[in-house]
């Protein structure tokens, strides 16, 4: 049994806890702070990264996110979590909780208008993933210890760095758990 957070402070909280059950799973809607020392592993949903900074200033999660980090444990982020996790930010003097080698461009695929959905492959989750893409983030570089793990086109849109993952879409807002069990089985691993 795995217990994995997902951090509850601003964007599609409920949409991940869904993806995310499973028999073997328990999943914990993280509020406090405290409840980091419970979980296996964290996932950061989409929503607005700089709104999601702040309340993470706010309420004091900064430095504990960075130890759970440290730690090891594994994390997930999605579109706006993959700016928190980004080491560098286009544009910005520097990332945020900066535990992933790569560098994101924000709303690289446009405005609200321009949102799309589409079905890539992703190493490791499968064929005919379905990825919806709103106001969504790019992976411009990655180090040479990152994996690239999908492309649009010739743009980088999910990447690991070991027990790390993030995704420029939106996989939570679709019935495809694929991309969550993924996750699942990294932080099952990490507990080995």
């Amino acid at each position: 049994m795995v217990k994995i957070g997902v951090l509850a402070l601003q964007g599609a909280v409920r949409e991940h806890v869904n993806c995310l059950q499973a028999p073997h799973t328990e999943v914990v809607v993280v509020k406090k702070v405290e409840q980091l020392a419970e979980i296996d592993g964290l996932v950061f949903p989409g929503g607005e990264s700089t709104t999601m900074r702040r309340l993470i200033d706010l309420y004091g999660f900064f430095e504990p996110l960075k130890e759970f980090a440290a730690s090891g444990k594994p994390m997930f982020g999605t579109c706006a979590g993959m700016i928190l996790m980004a080491s560098s930010i286009e544009g910005q003097d520097s990332g945020h909780l900066s535990v992933m080698n790569m560098k994101v461009q924000r709303n690289a695929f446009g405005r609200q208008r321009e949102s799309f959905e589409t079905d890539l492959h992703v190493t490791g989750v499968g064929e005919d993933i379905r990825a919806v893409f709103i106001r969504a983030p790019l992976i411009l570089e990655v180090g040479e210890d990152v994996e690239i793990l999908s492309k649009y086109g010739d743009e980088i849109v999910a990447a690991r760095h070991g027990n790390f993952l993030a995704c420029s879409f939106h996989p939570e807002l679709t019935d495809d758990h694929r991309f969550h069990q993924f996750f699942v089985s990294i932080v099952e691993e990490s507990k080995q």
